[in-house]
């Protein structure tokens, strides 16, 4: 059906049924039956044309179904990438809070490891005055030795 091999089969059986009449079949005859015939195919031909239609509405109503889910979905996908973006941004206030404390660590390094130098230098001169005073010491002391020594030498001389 609405194919050109179908136009042919239906033109060649009008004419055949029209050349019935050669045969001797009254053309009222042939009329009633091509008639009948006619009106049976019509009626079977707008039944399928209904049930063909009745399908596409049921596949067009499927894929309006599937639209529908797709459009739902990317909604959802939308919202997901607007959460997403705002956790990252987020993420990057957080990273840069995170890098202000690391370079106020580092500062605070710095100045700690600047007066952890100055200690040791302080403890390096006070180490080398420890060492001066000590020197100085054992001079006095062995100077006193000395001295002692002279007055006991003195003492027993007079």
């Amino acid at each position: 059906m609405g194919s050109p091999t179908s136009i042919i089969l239906h033109t060649i059986g009008f004419v055949l049924f029209f050349c019935a009449t050669f045969f001797g079949v009254a053309f009222d005859t042939i009329l009633l039956v091509l008639t009948t015939i006619v009106s049976l195919e019509a009626i079977y031909l707008s039944l399928l044309i209904q049930m063909t239609v009745n399908m596409n509405t049921q596949s067009l109503q499927k894929v309006e179904s599937d639209i529908d889910e797709i459009e739902e979905d990317f909604g959802e996908m939308r919202e997901d990438v607007e959460e997403i973006t705002e956790d990252f941004g987020e993420i990057r206030e957080s990273v840069e809070e995170i890098t202000e404390d690391i370079g106020e660590m580092e500062e605070h390094i710095e100045a700690i490891q600047e007066e952890v130098e100055e200690i040791t230098e302080e403890d390096a001169k006070d180490d080398k005055r420890d060492e001066d005073t000590k020197v100085t010491l054992e001079k006095i002391q062995s100077t006193l030795q000395k001295l002692m020594t002279d007055l006991e030498k003195l003492k027993d001389g007079r």
